[in-house]
């Protein structure tokens, strides 16, 4: 299997790894600005519609954690919540403080009794995986009973929390908070699911996970700073650049994104059939680039229109 770059895990990989921040206990510290690209107007993150008589669905690109400071709610975005009836997200906001989901994930992040995950790993990987532990002031053992999976994402999402990034300063955090109160909630996936997704991986699939966050570990804040940058400026192509041109194996790639874009695409379709305003909120990378959710709507036949 090719290695993938750091673009995917701190893109797909990172939107589950931050559900995964109440596993993974560390102090935040050092509160970051994610700063607008240079050039760009910042004219806000993307937001697209789609409708027909009587049904209005907005889909709107997020980041699954931000830096208290980083100030998106506004213009379009804020008119378009105020009227939705129904809330979308990716998984139940409930499933991700819910202590039975963090059971879950945990009953599937451990290894079996005889194995061990430093065991798993060639020398030369090994001996990279434990520096980049030592960087983040944790001991070589640290995940030696869990699954490759679960290292990869809890090592991609521990920098960011120490940088200020956290989950409660989200978008969905958000969103949760400021849509109308008589408005449904709903979700296309579930935690299990998504989990589910990455557990089934092949070992050699999840080893090369955990080295992407090993070998990019002093990578993985800057990485970050540049996709929000270029999601508060609402450049869709140039954050699709930075979150998916790593998804070189085209296995993963249809796993991770285009599958899913596909389905959320149908379930779109399907929902139009029945009249209200929905605002559907997923990462930002699955509404840019070849195959995200828009081009699997046009095929379709519906027309995207973007407000933002």
């Amino acid at each position: 299997m090719k290695r993938l770059t750091s673009g995917p895990l701190s893109g797909c990989l990172l939107s589950l790894a931050l559900l995964l921040q109440g596993c993974a206990a560390h102090s935040q510290e050092n509160v970051a600005t994610a700063p607008v690209a240079d050039g760009r107007t910042g004219d806000g993150p993307g937001l697209w519609k789609v409708a027909d008589e009587d049904t209005t669905i907005y889909l709107f690109g997020t980041v699954h954690a931000l830096p208290d400071s980083v100030d998106w709610y506004q213009g379009p975005i804020e008119s378009a919540l105020a009227e939705t009836q129904e809330l979308v997200t990716e998984i139940p906001s409930s499933e991700t403080q819910d202590p039975a989901s963090q059971q879950m994930v945990m009953s599937k992040a451990i290894l079996p009794a005889d194995q061990s995950l430093r065991e798993m790993l060639s020398d030369s990987d090994r001996t990279t995986y434990e520096a980049a532990l030592t960087k983040l002031d944790m001991p070589p053992a640290a995940f030696d009973r869990f699954e490759p999976w679960f290292a990869g994402m809890t090592l991609s999402v521990l920098p960011l929390i120490k940088a200020g990034y956290s989950a409660e300063s989200g978008v969905e955090a958000k969103l949760e908070q400021l849509a109308p109160a008589s408005a449904a909630r709903g979700a296309l996936e579930t935690m299990e699911w998504q989990i589910g997704l990455f557990d089934s991986l092949p070992k050699e699939s999840q080893t090369a996970f955990l080295m992407v966050s090993a070998e990019n570990i002093d990578r993985i804040v800057p990485m970050m700073d540049s996709m929000v940058a270029e999601w508060l400026a609402g450049d869709a192509d140039g954050l699709a650049e930075l979150m998916n041109e790593g998804l070189t194996d085209p296995a993963l790639a249809d796993a991770l994104l285009y599958k899913r874009n596909e389905n959320w695409a149908e379930w779109i379709n399907t929902r139009l059939e029945r009249p209200g305003t929905v605002f559907i909120a997923v990462g930002a990378g699955h509404l840019a680039g070849q195959k995200s959710v828009q081009d699997y709507l046009t095929q379709r036949g519906l027309t995207v229109e973007r407000v933002q």
